[in-house]
């Protein structure tokens, strides 16, 4: 069975990411951010939302696990700041109902999504750079990096949150990051 890791950067919604993957019948745990990543056994990772990256612990440390990797949200942020790109401030803040459009249909986590689906997202921050070996793999009149995956590397973001109810394709998300993992 595969095996999920939530990490948890204190985020309103990690709960639910979890409950995401269990309901997909995969085994998860939340573990702290500051959690030695010689004690996480998985076969992927989530790297949760949260208020800021500030409080990020050693989320640099995960993405060397060699393991793929989801970010989410801050998650996202942490993935591009870690490998050279940039974060800002978005000029939309707060959470919101947004469509997102899918530039890539090969992207193994985004591309089997609607070329346009709705999304609920925090935009108070968001990439405005990608790193180096990255795609840009969705866009939004709100926010122009919505996602970006480094598939090579194992390595995804999404600046929306699947796991909750108002994101219409959510669960898609999971269900493909799964399949990555799984490979």
């Amino acid at each position: 069975m595969t095996r999920i890791v939530v990490i948890d950067n204190h985020g309103q919604f990690t709960h639910l990411e979890g409950r995401a993957l269990r309901d997909l019948g995969v085994d998860t745990d939340i573990v702290d951010n500051t959690t030695p990543p010689e004690e996480i056994d998985a076969d992927g990772l989530v790297l949760s939302g949260g208020p800021d990256m500030d409080r990020i612990g050693r989320c640099a440390e995960y993405l060397k696990m060699d393991v793929p990797v989801l970010g989410i949200c801050l998650g996202l942020q942490v993935i591009a700041t870690e490998l050279g790109g940039s974060v800002g401030e978005g000029d939309y803040g707060g959470y919101a109902d947004v469509t997102v459009e899918v530039l890539d249909e090969d992207d193994p986590l985004i591309g089997s999504l609607a070329p346009e689906t709705r999304v609920w997202a925090s935009h108070a921050d968001e990439v405005k750079e990608l790193p180096d070996g990255f795609t840009h793999t969705a866009t939004s009149d709100v926010c122009g990096i919505e996602a970006m995956s480094n598939a090579d590397e194992g390595l995804y973001g999404v600046q929306w949150h699947p796991e909750v109810a108002h994101t219409a394709e959510g669960e898609e998300v999971f269900e493909n990051f799964i399949d990555i993992c799984s490979q």
